[in-house]
């Protein structure tokens, strides 16, 4: 039997130059592969780092290595890299039971494709998976268009048992007009199967995981796949990842014509890449003289993010990523709204789901969207004439009455405040959902203010490096290895307290929208591993608030609603949340208070405004239920005055006497009178061990200095909210 479709030409030269392109790279990979602890050194630093950390999900005894420390190459870092990926991947040959148990699962979900023409005639085989409950995921070049998937079927269970028989074929037909979704790019194409829950539910599926860390070169690989179109076969472990691509995945394993679409698993029965050719490797004789590629699952499912389809047909393709919460715990993406109507906006005549044509940008990235639509979906009847501002954005008064209060030295900051507007309607109402592409939050920016005034990052004193938290997936323009970028501030966290050490937002009032507080829903970051990160046990049965450090409405801004609603969501992740009492944080005299002095009354050279928060994390304070519960909390507030002169000024609120006795007596607390104080900069920075920069010098308690007592400058000053 040798009626495998065929790689396309077109497609075959193309991963051909990829595997020439990289030959000597990949040859140097290999090198190092067989050098002792070599495989820590195989691939990018921040990748072995993310792949070492999501290996702790199925080794406890597993802990994260610095992705910096493995860049430097120090000592400690490679060795302990080293050794767990050496004992794990590279000689570990002892598997559980359970992977045996991990691969039957899977298989059972992986059929032959059998193609057909219009007149019913076979026309090739390839292979494809089932990644959700109705859909099968398969390359373009094995189906190619819904007019192709219409006669062709799936056959799964073609395969003999363990008493060396067949077992029974059970054949399903594909329904392209309910689902079909093709990327000849990418050469990947999604397809409904015809058939009842009941059917498909005893095949079960193999969920497609967005997260980062799944594999690194070195890493070995397992392709179940129907080679030829002859029964079903596993290429078992012994086939290693020699490069990792931005789009794919390189590596030996045999495969053959009819392999296409086959899906290509780890150790842990992830999948990690979509097979779809093998191409001859001239001077690689320890691969065989074959290089076989892979379309990355990251990058299959970004693309898959960004679709926006009709109704019926999002629906199926958001079960995608839904399962992944059901199955593996991640976070899911937010649903996009279906786009109904016009068969030119995502939908075929025959009702099969398209693609946005190449080149084209697509609704909900910035930049164009099509006539009647918002980057969130269709314009609602009765919304205002372009130019008029969107209902919830915040708007300067069209006369420029805004009411200006000047407040007297040291506190060099003004007010401003929005002139009421007895017609105006209230906040849009919107549900917190967590942007599931950690990848595109590209954090406080340092160069966010005007007139060219740059405001890095606060540094940590190197005795407190070693207790931030790595992130999992770093981003270089992020800043170093430990910053959480999300969309419009950035958090860097201390693991061993499990709170922030400190969080930067930048704010823009000039592009601030409202967006009503809807009930909490807070969530770990995955980036950073649970333990790391207070949770929900703290809060419970106790007047513990979750207090945001970013507060919820300080990102809220951008271009639209929808890129608003992205930062104000991002603020509910527990990286950003620290205990503090219901009468400290909603209190309008003391943190809620300072919060909305800032974001809504400064009025600066153009409205920009960049925040530091953090807790206060002295050794002495008191533990609760694991956490150490912050005393004091402080803000740096900078921005921009009318002078063009930088503007740095400091805050210091305390809850101690509220908290004390909480572990005692949850009920009884001593209630008091708790003050707003402004503090020199300096001061924070003793408290915090932080380093500010030039901010103390732009800090007017800073310039006050030759005038005054020493005394005299660290006394706090109170703040009237």
């Amino acid at each position: 039997m040798d009626s495998a479709v065929m790689v396309p030409t077109g497609l075959q030269e193309a991963v051909e130059a990829r595997v020439v392109e990289r030959s000597e790279e990949r040859r140097r990979r290999i090198e190092l592969l067989q050098e002792p602890g070599g495989i820590a050194m195989a691939d990018d630093p921040a990748r072995i780092a993310t792949r070492i950390d999501r290996l702790s999900r199925y080794h406890p005894d597993v802990r994260p290595v610095s992705p910096a420390a493995i860049a430097a190459h120090e000592p400690a870092a490679m060795a302990a890299a080293g050794a767990i990926l050496e004992r794990i991947i590279q000689t570990n040959d002892l598997l559980g039971v359970a992977y045996l148990e991990g691969g039957v699962a899977a298989a059972r979900a992986v059929g032959r494709i059998t193609i057909r023409d219009r007149r019913g005639r076979l026309a090739g085989y390839g292979t494809g998976s089932l990644v959700s409950p109705e859909l099968l995921l398969t390359n373009h070049h094995v189906l190619s268009e819904a007019g192709t998937a219409e006669p062709s079927i799936v056959e799964f269970d073609y395969q003999d048992g363990i008493d060396g028989r067949p077992r029974p074929l059970r054949d399903l037909p594909l329904d392209p007009g309910r689902f079909f979704l093709a990327d000849e790019g990418l050469d990947i194409a999604l397809v409904a199967v015809k058939a009842s829950p009941a059917q498909l539910a005893s095949f079960g599926f193999n969920p497609l995981v967005q997260a980062e860390g799944k594999a690194i070169v070195g890493d070995f690989v397992t392709i179940i796949q129907h080679p030829r179109g002859e029964k079903k076969q596993i290429a078992l472990r012994e086939n290693r990842i020699v490069d990792v691509k931005d789009l794919f995945l390189h590596y030996e394993s045999d495969t053959d014509p009819g392999s296409s679409g086959s899906p290509v698993f780890n150790d842990q029965w992830e999948i990690v890449a979509l097979h779809h050719a093998s191409v001859a490797a001239p001077g690689h004789a320890e691969l065989g003289g074959i290089v076989n590629e892979g379309i990355r699952v990251s990058r299959l499912l970004a693309f898959l993010r960004d679709q926006r389809l009709p109704s019926t047909q999002q629906a199926l393709l958001d079960r995608v990523f839904a399962e992944q919460i059901r199955l593996t715990g991640t976070t899911p993406r937010e649903p996009r709204p279906p786009l109904d109507g016009a068969a030119s906006d995502g939908a075929a005549s025959d009702g099969a789901a398209r693609p946005t044509p190449a080149g084209t940008a697509r609704p909900g990235h910035d930049g164009w969207t099509p006539d009647g639509w918002t980057p969130d979906g269709p314009v609602p009847a009765g919304t205002p004439a372009e130019g008029t501002p969107a209902e919830g954005t915040v708007r300067p008064p069209s006369d420029g009455t805004a009411r200006t209060l000047a407040v007297t030295a040291p506190f060099d900051l003004y007010i401003r405040c929005e002139a009421a507007d007895p017609g105006r309607q209230s906040p849009t109402q919107e549900a917190v959902s967590i942007d599931p592409d950690y990848s595109t939050r590209r954090g406080y920016d340092p160069a966010f203010l005007a007139g060219g005034h740059r405001v890095p990052l606060p540094a940590l004193h190197p005795d407190l490096v070693p207790l931030a938290a790595v992130n999992r997936s770093p981003s270089p323009a992020a800043g170093p290895p430990y910053v959480l970028p999300y969309h419009h501030f950035s958090v860097v966290l201390n693991k061993r307290r499990r709170l922030a050490f400190f969080t930067a937002v930048n704010i823009d009032g000039n592009a601030s929208v409202r967006l009503r507080r809807e009930p909490d829903r807070w969530t770990f970051d995955p980036r950073v591993p649970e333990e790391h990160q207070a949770g929900e046990e703290i809060y419970r049965a106790n007047p513990l608030d979750r207090g945001h450090l970013v507060r919820r409405l300080d990102p809220a801004w951008g271009p639209s609603r929808g890129v608003a609603k992205l930062g104000n969501d991002d603020t509910f992740h527990f990286t950003n949340c620290a205990p503090q009492h219901a009468d400290f944080n909603q209190n309008q005299t003391t943190w809620a208070g300072l919060e909305d002095y800032i974001l809504e009354n400064a009025d600066n050279r153009d409205l920009t405004v960049s925040v530091f928060t953090g807790p206060v994390l002295a050794d002495d304070d008191d533990p609760y239920r694991g956490v150490q519960l912050p005393r004091q909390f402080w803000k740096v507030v900078v921005m921009v005055k009318r002078t063009g002169e930088l503007s740095a000024t400091g805050y210091l609120l305390s809850q101690e006497r509220l908290i004390n006795g909480l572990e005692v007596v949850p009920e009884d607390f001593s209630y008091g009178e708790y003050k707003t104080f402004q503090v020199p900069v300096r001061r924070i920075e003793g408290l915090t061990r932080l380093s500010f920069g030039d901010l103390a010098a732009a800090d007017p308690l800073d310039r006050m200095e030759a005038a005054t007592t020493a005394k005299e400058i660290s006394d706090p000053r109170r703040i009237q909210l």
